[in-house]
């Protein structure tokens, strides 16, 4: 008679086949040599920005009311001169801030003539008025700006206003002086002719006539600021720079010194 196999030993049977056929298959997918663990990652940090990187976002003020000392490039004058011709300057001294310098010497001004009026031929005096807008610094960093002279020598009689309007000098004085010199020319022709008081009062009339004329068919002193003049312009708005366009290594030159023309007493 044929006795049935035990149930439990049956399932104790099967339970150590699965656990052999299991560290086989666990064995069998271990690669081959001594095992180490994986190095943990390591964290990189980007570098830092620095003032010049396209990142820096300072900014520079200079504050308005600062007043830069500028030289005149091309002349001015209002025998020629009409609304929207250029100006042309360069600065004469620096512009410094907390010990850095901002704006060097040699930096471009590009401005306009805003208007220009000629003198009268019996009153009315010369005069024309300019405007500073753009700043290019000696590395090409451009920027606009709201400037306005305030002071020029040009070597003649020619004054500013706080608009940056440019006046030139009367001429009564050398009328009279064109008169005068007619008259007393006439009569003493009229005194050589005639010999006689007569003659030289009839030729002093004829040449203050002829002074008067003179007068009245020229025109006064031109208004003028010419090519070499020093003159302080006055930021009337405050001026903002990027602080990355300001790492000079060139800070410029000062511009020539060019001395204004000598200029004839009126």
């Amino acid at each position: 008679m044929k006795t049935r196999p035990n149930a439990v030993a049956v399932a104790t049977a099967l339970l150590g086949a699965s656990v052999i056929l299991l560290s086989a298959s666990l064995y069998a997918q271990q690669p081959e040599g001594p095992q180490t663990s994986a190095p943990p990652p390591v964290a990189t940090t980007p570098p830092p920005t620095t003032a010049q990187g396209a990142g820096s976002n300072e900014k520079i003020l200079v504050p308005a009311g600062t007043r830069i000392g500028v030289v005149l490039e091309n002349g001015i004058s209002t025998r020629s001169a009409k609304p929207g011709d250029s100006v042309y300057m360069q600065t004469s001294f620096p512009i410094t801030q907390n010990n850095r310098i901002v704006i060097p010497v040699g930096s471009y001004l590009r401005g306009e003539l805003i208007d220009s009026k000629r003198p009268g031929k019996i009153k009315g005096k010369g005069e024309f008025r300019l405007r500073l807008n753009t700043l290019i610094l000696p590395n090409g960093y451009t920027v606009n700006l709201n400037a306005a002279p305030r002071s020029a020598d040009s070597g003649g009689k020619e004054t500013m206003d706080s608009e940056g309007k440019v006046t030139g000098p009367g001429g009564k004085g050398k009328d009279a002086g064109t008169i005068a010199q007619t008259t007393a020319a006439g009569a003493g022709i009229g005194a050589i002719a005639s010999r006689t008081a007569k003659g030289a009062g009839i030729g002093g009339g004829i040449g203050a006539a002829a002074g008067l004329a003179a007068v009245l068919l020229s025109r006064g002193p031109e208004a003028e600021l010419p090519r070499g003049s020093t003159m302080d312009i006055v930021l009337e708005r405050e001026l903002s720079l990027d602080a990355s366009q300001i790492q000079f290594t060139n800070l410029g030159q000062a511009p020539g010194v060019v001395q204004p023309p000598m200029r004839p007493p009126d």
